[in-house]
């Protein structure tokens, strides 16, 4: 495998993630080293088929529901411990019955805590489609996510340049699987719009003050074309939330930290899913 470099400063990656890559760079780099990449291939080829992470979100929309990816991490930076104990299985289970469209699991394991068995458990325990919800740095990472079941991944653009997210999309796309692709401004979404990929979340969380504001949904949703889907992330946590990210064109949405607090998640799934 090929040493993936830092990205210079003229990226201007915020201290936080910056640190973050860092270490996943060197992770990636010591799990492929024990792995090699034509092994994780294989293994990827024998995954059980991919479901269809954008035609669940389509189908939740067109039938008037709130289309809810619902996220299961254990952890955050800016959270802290959310939920413990914490049950993978268990949660998967209660975001299905609480009318969940998709699942996003956290797979970083220094900041959230997460493992891929956290992945492979959910999977086992429900038939909603899954993103793997981790810093993509390499095509590496890619094939990992297919082999542990993952439907879907994250490519956060504040983390990558034009010709890594494309890399990563085009061995995502070879191996059917869908990519969630994240912006946090107007730059960051032009380029996103350079993807194939039709889904374009939108992260309200500052990444220098960790900070989360429904207004940068407000801004750049509107801006997002129609044939592309546009997904509102962090800071959503009420029926009105959901209905103020509707109002700017967005009817998708990621939500964790909120649900995960929650003592019934079944419930608070549904709460989200019937705001409008």
């Amino acid at each position: 495998m090929n040493a993936p470099q830092l990205l210079t400063p003229a990226q201007d990656i915020p201290d936080t993630l910056a640190r973050i890559l860092a270490d996943k760079y060197e992770e990636v780099r010591e799990r492929s080293a024990a792995t090699p990449l034509a092994e994780m291939e294989r293994a990827a080829r024998h995954a059980p088929k991919p479901r269809d992470f954008v035609r669940a979100l389509c189908n939740a929309v067109g039938e008037g529901r709130v289309g809810l990816i619902a996220e299961i991490k254990r952890a955050s930076p800016s959270g802290g411990l959310i939920r413990d104990p914490f049950e993978p299985a268990a949660l998967a289970e209660a975001y299905c019955a609480g009318e969940a469209t998709c699942l996003s699991v956290l797979t970083d394991a220094p900041y959230f805590q997460g493992t891929p068995e956290h992945l492979k458990a959910a999977r086992a325990a429900c038939d909603l489609p899954i993103l793997r919800k981790d810093f993509m740095v390499h095509p590496w990472q890619v094939h990992e996510a297919r082999a542990m079941g993952a439907d879907c991944i994250l490519l956060i653009l504040a983390a990558l340049t034009d010709a890594q997210a494309g890399e990563l999309e085009d061995v995502a796309r070879s191996l059917d699987m869908a990519v969630l692709a994240e912006v946090h401004d107007r730059a960051e979404l032009d380029r996103a719009l350079g993807l194939e990929t039709r889904l374009i979340g939108v992260n309200n969380r500052n990444l220098r003050t960790l900070r989360t504001d429904l207004a940068t949904a407000e801004e750049l949703v509107p801006l997002i074309p129609a044939d592309r889907i546009p997904v509102a992330e962090s800071g959503l946590r009420t029926p009105e939330d959901v209905r103020r990210m509707a109002a700017a064109g967005s009817r998708c949405i990621l939500v964790g930290e909120h649900l995960l607090r929650q003592p019934d998640v079944a419930e608070a799934s549904r709460q989200l899913v019937h705001a409008l």
